[in-house]
Parts: structure tokens; C-alpha cells; sequence
């Protein structure tokens, strides 16, 4: 694991961390890093295992391995009080790390959840089969190549077809174990919010960002979520699709801004 952090002009300022989801990788948060760095230090990260040179990950692997390795890495740093961001698995990840706070002894300022869910829902299911099936069965590539398909909207692809082609490119030079990807596909699956949860997140400020074109985790999994965790904001988007970060920069910028430094 590779943790980065991105300094702001002030040196009192808060940190926010980021968190990507099943890619893993600290890159998926550039377009957010200079407009956050404003106001905030910003913490991102390349998650275990995520590299073509990355060890085996240990198996059962779980969101609980994957929340305490960013927590020994933050308070490593000196780093106790922060605001976190996930976006899918990651806000699983912040919702594992809050109920590590009274025994790990840091505060989680709030928490931010694009595109996430409490329960898997059978359609998200459904496309990580045709992911695994791709993967198992036909290999890396395939896998990559399609994973367009579930993040960003049709006409998205199509207006950036040429620099989406060499992103996938390089992610296939840089592709981890295939053992690997298995492991973090089952612990997403797997991860269901439950009492523990709730308890742990009922004093933390938690804002939801969903898509309602996303094709991979339909958008009334934030709502369901919203009902779970009845004092969250929700935001409903109508484009943008799964990667929203990418899709409609300006617009989740802006949200996700203007939530951490409400009063």
C-alpha cells in the first residue's frame, strides 16, 4: 500500500482522505485533488494488492483487512482526525473504519459515499458474475475492456474513446494477480452494513452521491442507504453514470465541497 498526501497552503488545515473503489488505485481521485487541496490536506492511496508486482493477498479477505490498513497507515502519519471520502467499495471502507473509533482512538469528521450500498442488490450482483466469468474465462483483457461499460455513460465512452483506450492499456501493463481480483470482487459482495454500523455512524455527518444512469449499482441503493442512516443528505444526480468523479467532475466537485465545509 501506497499512501500519498497532497499538502494545502495552510498548514492547520483539515485533512480529507480518499478512498477509490474495486480498482484500488490513488490515480482515481485526480480530478478531485487540486479542488479539495483549497481547503484541505488530501490524503489518497493505492489499496493492497492492486499492482501487477503485489503479493497474494491473504484469502478470506474482507472490507474490515481493508479499513484497518488504511487506518495503520493514517495513524502512522500522525494523522487522527479526518474526513473520509469513498466512492463504492470505499464507502464500505469508511463505514468499517467508524466503528473503530473509540478503540482506535481517532474522529472521523464525516463521511462521503458516492455511488455506494448497505445491501447488495441482485442487478450489482449479476454484473460482478459477468466481470468474474470474463476474467476467469477469457482473461485480463476482456475484463478491462469491459469494464467501461459499467462506469461510464454511452455517450461518455463515445466522445472519449481514444485516452479511455490508453487508460486501459496501461492498466493492463499494471494489471494485479488474478487471485487478487477475485479476493476484492468477493469482499465487496460480501460487505453488508448492519446495527454495529448504524450505532458507530449515528453522531457522523454522512453525505450520499448517487447516479441515477449508473448502470453497475442503481441509485435507489443510496436511497435504501439514506433510510438506514436517516440523517445522511442525499444528492441524486441524474448523468454521470458509476464513475461520476470522472463523468461530471465540476458538478460532484462542487457537491462534495460544498458538504465538507457546511456549517
Amino acid at each position: 500500500m501506497s499512501l500519498f498526501i497532497h499538502r494545502a497552503a495552510r498548514a492547520d488545515a483539515p485533512y480529507v482522505v480518499l478512498s477509490s473503489g474495486l480498482g484500488g488505485h490513488a490515480s482515481f481521485w485526480n480530478p478531485q485533488i487540486e479542488v479539495l487541496q483549497q481547503d484541505f490536506h488530501v490524503v489518497t492511496y493505492d489499496q493492497e494488492g492492486c499492482h501487477s508486482d503485489s503479493g497474494l493477498l491473504s484469502i478470506p479477505y474482507c472490507v474490515d483487512h481493508m479499513a484497518r490498513q488504511i487506518l495503520d497507515l493514517l495513524i502512522n502519519q500522525d494523522i487522527r482526525e479526518f474526513h473520509f471520502i469513498g466512492h463504492a467499495l470505499g464507502g464500505h471502507i469508511g463505514m468499517q473504519l467508524a466503528t473503530y473509533q473509540v478503540d482506535k482512538a481517532f474522529k472521523l469528521f464525516s463521511l462521503t459515499m458516492l455511488n455506494a450500498w448497505g445491501e447488495l442488490d441482485s442487478h450489482t450482483q449479476k454484473c460482478f458474475q459477468a466481470r468474474t466469468s470474463l476474467l476467469l474465462n477469457s482473461g485480463a483483457e476482456a475484463y478491462v475492456r469491459a469494464q467501461a461499460l459499467f462506469l461510464y455513460p454511452p455517450h461518455w465512452i463515445s466522445t472519449h474513446l481514444d485516452p479511455l483506450t490508453e487508460a486501459e492499456n496501461k492498466q493492463l501493463l499494471d494489471f494485479p494477480p488474478i487471485q487478487n481480483v477475485l479476493a476484492r470482487l468477493q469482499a465487496v459482495q460480501a460487505f453488508k452494513l448492519n446495527t454495529e454500523h448504524q450505532q458507530a455512524l449515528k453522531d457522523v455527518p454522512i453525505h450520499l452521491i448517487a447516479n441515477q444512469d449508473d448502470f453497475l449499482v442503481p441509485y435507489q441503493r443510496s436511497q435504501q442507504l439514506q433510510q438506514c442512516l436517516p440523517h445522511s443528505h442525499l444528492s441524486l444526480l441524474a448523468t454521470g453514470a458509476h464513475a461520476s468523479t470522472v463523468t461530471e467532475t465540476d458538478q460532484v466537485n462542487q457537491l462534495i465541497l460544498s458538504f465538507l465545509i457546511s456549517p
